[in-house]
């Protein structure tokens, strides 16, 4: 072999070490299983045995609203939302917030540092205006510092995030499984799926774990959707086992039955398993909307999302849960259309539940 042969080869080497070396240190390597940072002030109360918990999951979407918000990844043409709409929308779901009055607040697509929206810190944005939730949480399950897709080019960062009025002792995130079709770099620049869960004391002993999650997206022709699923439903199961009360909330991208399915037009389907739900081994838990609501005339007032593609964002279908511990009794929930609409394609889901 010629020198110059060796000397390109070597180049080749070098540039390819480089390259690899670029994608790791750029892009977010999570472990599996990692510990999350929790501000927790003192003088706040613990839970105590018996009393009602509200619940507010909702994905923000990163305050794009609900208007002008058919993006590449939907399809759409439309550019980021600008930096007056991000602000105003950021403000207006801290209103909407601070007039429910949730005790904890699960929230999915909160952007921090991320070029899309000005490289703002959302959580900071509504903390600053939610002072009553001084105890908080998050985790990025999508964070680069630039992302090479056309759609994208840029920054991006992505967390699941909780708030709360009561003291949290713990925060863990726990991977989701990847999407098995993606390639090895691919992987490396797309969402890191997960789900965060919280220890929050109860008074005289005990806890209760609140878990945030969104699974995947564009995962149809592959098993991702079901080996998530899986993952958590094992999960709850050995908190279930431990006599462990729980709640896990979030934007689940999965359809509760076939009938939920047969509603939808043809278009909308392909996002979706043809051969029956994945979010099934679930299903045996109590959750909210139940499914017995969503198989009522009633239907419509359970929808969670809002496809961007409608031009009038009617919402047409639910994707969207909160599932809970059988030792924990529902007292009352609700899917908020009306004043939620315009501030996310993702309608919120609230819940109130007493602890045992």
């Amino acid at each position: 072999m010629g020198m110059w042969v060796r000397s390109v080869l070597a180049l080749l080497v070098i540039a390819a070490a480089a390259f690899l070396s670029w994608v790791f240190t750029s892009t977010y390597q999570p472990a599996a299983v990692q510990d999350e940072p929790v501000v927790n002030p003192s003088g706040l109360a613990p839970l105590q045995a018996g009393q009602s918990l509200s619940v507010l999951s909702w994905n923000v979407q990163f305050f794009a609203g609900n208007k002008d918000n058919h993006f590449f990844y939907d399809g759409g043409t439309d550019p980021w939302p600008s930096r007056d709409t991000v602000e105003r929308v950021g403000r207006d779901i801290a209103a909407f917030i601070k007039a429910q009055r949730p005790d904890i607040v699960l929230l999915q697509e909160m952007d921090e540092g991320a070029d899309r929206t000005y490289r703002m810190d959302q959580t900071a944005m509504l903390l600053d205006l939610l002072p009553e939730y001084r105890a908080h949480t998050s985790t990025f399950y999508w964070k680069a510092q630039y992302v090479p897709h056309p759609g994208v080019a840029g920054k991006v960062g992505l967390k699941l995030v909780v708030l709360s009025r009561y003291p949290i002792d713990s925060a863990i995130r726990y991977a989701l499984p990847a999407i098995t079709t993606d390639d090895f770099i691919t992987r490396q620049f797309n969402l890191k799926r997960a789900f965060l869960e919280l220890s929050l004391p109860i008074a005289g002993g005990g806890e209760l774990k609140v878990i945030n999650t969104h699974l995947s997206a564009f995962a149809q022709g592959s098993d991702t959707m079901a080996r998530q699923v899986d993952m958590i439903d094992q999960h709850l199961r050995a908190l279930d086992a431990a006599g462990t009360p729980w709640l896990i909330a979030g934007d689940f991208n999965l359809l509760p039955d076939a009938a939920a399915y047969e509603r939808l037009p043809a278009p909308h389907r392909e996002s979706y398993n043809a051969s029956g739900t994945e979010l099934a081994p679930l299903l045996k838990y109590p959750m909210v909307p139940s499914l017995e609501s969503m198989s009522t005339e009633d239907v419509a007032k359970w929808y969670t999302y809002a496809p961007s593609s409608d031009p009038q964002r009617r919402p047409d279908r639910t994707i969207d849960y909160l599932f809970y511990s059988p030792a924990l009794t529902l007292e009352r929930s609700e899917v908020v259309h009306g004043d939620a609409l315009p501030l996310s394609d993702h309608m919120p889901v609230m819940a109130t539940l007493k602890l045992p």
